[in-house]
C-alpha cells in the first residue's frame, strides 16, 4: 500500500501545474453551482412571499449567468485534465515498457509475453483517475460539501446535526467498502493478464493449434479464463450494487430526518419555507458530492490496484541497473576467454562446471555435444543473457562483468535456427541492427546473403511485408534475411546456433556460402548438429554434462578417437544407412565421395534404378 501511495504522490506532483489550474477552474465551477440553490430562498420568501416582482429578472439573469459559467468551466476542466491524464498514461506506459525491455532474459523465461503486454497497456489506465478529473472532482466534491454544510449549519444547526449523524455512518461504510474492493480489482488485473497471455500464445501458434486440432482445447482454456474474469467482475458488481443499496437507504433516512425535524421547525416558526427549500437544495449539494466521492473512490481504488502491479514490475532489477558503475567498451577485436566458468539456473544444480577456453580474434569455435549438455547455456553466457555463477568471461582481456552490456552487445550478431522477423518489410528487417542504413547498403548485404533472388520475385521487392514472425517467407528465405541482417550489422562476434539444420539442400548450399562470407574476419561461435558444417572451425569444443571433455580441430579430434569421433561416426553411419536402405533417396555423387572419405563404415553406391 505504501509504495502505491508513493507512486500516486509522484504522479500528482509531476502534474502539479495543470492540476493546480484545474483545481482553480473547478472551484469557480463549484461556486457558480451554488448560485441557483441559494437563489431559491430569495425567490420563495421575497419574490413570492412578499410580492417583490422587481427582483425576479435580476435573480433569473444571475442564475442563468452562473449556469453558463458552470458549463464553460466544466468543459475547460474536462479538456484540461483529460489531456493531462492521457499524457501521464502515455508516459507511464513508456516508462514501464522501457523497464521491461531491460529486464534479464531469465525473467522472460518465466513470464508470458501477453501478460506483460497487459501490464504495460492496461494497468496504466487507472492513472487517469489520479491526475485527470477524478482526483480534482474528489477535491471539488469535498470543498462543495464543506461549503454546503456550513450553509446548512447557518440555516439550522439542529436539522444539520441530525442529518450529519446519518452521513457519518455512510462515511464509515464507504471506507470499509473501499478496503474490501481493492483486492478484487487487483485480482482482476492478474486474471486479465493471464487470459491475454494465453490468447496471445494460441494466436501466435495458430498453425500448431490447427495441426493438432486443438481448437476446442484452446476454446476451453480461454472459456475457463474469461469465466474467472466474469466471476471477479460479478463479485465487484455485487459489492458495488450492495453499497448503492445501502446508500439509497442512508439517503432515504436523511429525507425522513429532514421531513420530521424540518417540518417541526417550520411549524414552530424557527424556519421559513424559503429556508427549508434552500436547505433541501444545499443538502443535495452535500449528498451529491458524497455519492460522487464514492464513485470516484471506486475508480481510484482500481487505480491503486494497477499501481500496485506496476510497482511490482518496476521493482524487478534491470540487467543494466549498474551501468553507471561499469566502464565503456568502444572498440572490440573479438578475443573471448572463459576462465573456470560455472553457471546454474537453480541453486546447487550447476549446468556448466569449470569451463575454460579461449577463442582468438577472428577465429571460429564450434560447440558439439548431446542435447542438454550445456551448449546453448554457454552461448547464453557469450551473449551476456546470463551471468556466470563463478568464474570470469573476458572480451579482449577485459572482464565482461565490468563493461557496459549495451556497448558489448552492439558488437554482437546472431543467426539462429528459427530466426525472428518482425511484421515489417524485408528492408526493415535487414536494417534492424542498423536502422540508419541506406537502401544501397541494405541491397548489398542482401546480395551477399543471396536474398536478391527471391526478393526479385515479389511485386513490392524489398518493401514486401513479411507478416508476423516472417510467416510469408519460407524457412530458407527467413534464414537469408537473418544473415543479411547480421552482415549489415557488421558484428565483431557472431553467434550461429543451428543456422542450417532444418533447411533443404539447395537453401543450405546458398546459406553456407553466405555464412562463410559472414564469418570472415569475425570471432564466431557455432552450434551445429551436422558435423560436416564445422569441419573448417579453428577449434571444436565437445561439451558433455556441462564440461568440455575434448577440444581441437576436426582432424585432431578424429585422430584422438574419443567422444568427437564417436559422434562423427554415429552421424555418418546414420546418414549412410538412410541413403542405402531400400526406398530411400539415392546418394548423389557428392554425398558418396564425402561419405567414402569421412565415414567410418564402407559405403557403396547403388546403380541408378537398381535395388
Amino acid at each position: 500500500m505504501g509504495t502505491a501511495w508513493r507512486e500516486a504522490r509522484e504522479l500528482v506532483w509531476a502534474s502539479r501545474g495543470r492540476l493546480s489550474v484545474g483545481l482553480g477552474v473547478m472551484l469557480v465551477s463549484r461556486l457558480a453551482g451554488l448560485v441557483l440553490p441559494a437563489s431559491s430562498k430569495v425567490l420563495i420568501d421575497e419574490v413570492v412571499g412578499k410580492g417583490r416582482a422587481e427582483l425576479l429578472l435580476p435573480l433569473a439573469l444571475g442564475a442563468g449567468a452562473a449556469t453558463l459559467v458552470q458549463a464553460g468551466t466544466s468543459f475547460g476542466l474536462s479538456r484540461l485534465l483529460g489531456i493531462t491524464a492521457q499524457r501521464t498514461i502515455t508516459e507511464m506506459r513508456r516508462r514501464v515498457e522501457a523497464h521491461v525491455a531491460r529486464l534479464p532474459v531469465r525473467y522472460f523465461d518465466s513470464q508470458k509475453s501477453g501478460a506483460l503486454v497487459a501490464r504495460v497497456m492496461n494497468d496504466a489506465e487507472g492513472v487517469r483517475n489520479l491526475v485527470g478529473t477524478g482526483l480534482v472532482n474528489l477535491v471539488g466534491g469535498v470543498v462543495t460539501a464543506i461549503i454546503a454544510l456550513s450553509v446548512l449549519f447557518w440555516i439550522s444547526w439542529q436539522l444539520t446535526s441530525a442529518t450529519l449523524s446519518v452521513l457519518v455512518v455512510f462515511g464509515g461504510l464507504m471506507a470499509w467498502f473501499f478496503k474490501r474492493l481493492r483486492p478484487i480489482f487487483r485480482e482482476r488485473g492478474e486474471i486479465y493478464s493471464q487470459v491475454t497471455g494465453r490468447l496471445s500464445e494460441a494466436l501466435g501458434g495458430i498453425r500448431i493449434v490447427k495441426t493438432y486440432t486443438a481448437e476446442k482445447r484452446e476454446d476451453l482454456v480461454f472459456t475457463q479464463g474469461v469465466h474467472r474474469l466474469f466471476r471477479n467482475v460479478a463479485k465487484s458488481m455485487t459489492a458495488v450494487s450492495g453499497f448503492e443499496a445501502i446508500a439509497t437507504v442512508i439517503f432515504g433516512l436523511v429525507g425522513v430526518v429532514m421531513m420530521l425535524v424540518g417540518g417541526k421547525l417550520i411549524l414552530s416558526g424557527a424556519m421559513t419555507l424559503g429556508d427549508f427549500v434552500m436547505y433541501i437544495f444545499f443538502t443535495g449539494l452535500v449528498v451529491a458530492p458524497v455519492v460522487q466521492i464514492a464513485s470516484i473512490g471506486t475508480q481510484i481504488t482500481e487505480a491503486f490496484a494497477g499501481l500496485d502491479r506496476i510497482r511490482e514490475l518496476l521493482a524487478v532489477p534491470t540487467e543494466d541497473a549498474d551501468a553507471d558503475s561499469r566502464a565503456p567498451l568502444r572498440d572490440v577485436k573479438g578475443a573471448v576467454e572463459f576462465r573456470d566458468v560455472w553457471f546454474e539456473y537453480e541453486p546447487d544444480k550447476p549446468v556448466l562446471k569449470g569451463v575454460s577456453f579461449r577463442a582468438e580474434e577472428g577465429s571460429t569455435t564450434a560447440l558439439v555435444g548431446s542435447s542438454g549438455s550445456g551448449k546453448s547455456t554457454l552461448i547464453g553466457l557469450v551473449t551476456t543473457f546470463h551471468q556466470p555463477t563463478r568464474g570470469t568471461i573476458t572480451i579482449d582481456g577485459r572482464d565482461l562483468a565490468t563493461v557496459r552490456l549495451v556497448d558489448y552487445r552492439s558488437h554482437l550478431g546472431v543467426v539462429l535456427q528459427d530466426n525472428f522477423l518482425f511484421d515489417g518489410t524485408i528492408a526493415q528487417n535487414i536494417a534492424y541492427g542498423r536502422p540508419g542504413a541506406s537502401r544501397e547498403e541494405i541491397v548489398a548485404a542482401a546480395q551477399v546473403a543471396h536474398c536478391d533472388a527471391f526478393v526479385a520475385g515479389f511485386a513490392d521487392g524489398y518493401e514486401t511485408v513479411v507478416g508476423e514472425r516472417g510467416v510469408k517467407l519460407s524457412g530458407g528465405q527467413k534464414q537469408r534475411v537473418a544473415i543479411a541482417r547480421a552482415i549489415l550489422a557488421d558484428p565483431a562476434i557472431l553467434i550461429l546456433d543451428e543456422a542450417t539444420s532444418s533447411l533443404d539442400s539447395e537453401s543450405e548450399s546458398l546459406i553456407q556460402e553466405a555464412l562463410a562470407h559472414l564469418r570472415a574476419g569475425r570471432t564466431t561461435f557455432v552450434i551445429a548438429h551436422r558435423l560436416s558444417t564445422i569441419r573448417s572451425a579453428d577449434q571444436i569444443l565437445v561439451v558433455e554434462d556441462g564440461q568440455i571433455v575434448e577440444s581441437g580441430n576436426h582432424a585432431e579430434l578424429l585422430a584422438r578417437a574419443g567422444r568427437y569421433k564417436e559422434l562423427h561416426d554415429r552421424q555418418y553411419r546414420h546418414e549412410a544407412d538412410r541413403f542405402l536402405n531400400p526406398g530411400d533417396v539415392l546418394l548423389s555423387v557428392e554425398d558418396l565421395e564425402r561419405l567414402k572419405s569421412e565415414a567410418a563404415v564402407p559405403v557403396t553406391a547403388r546403380p541408378p534404378g537398381g535395388d
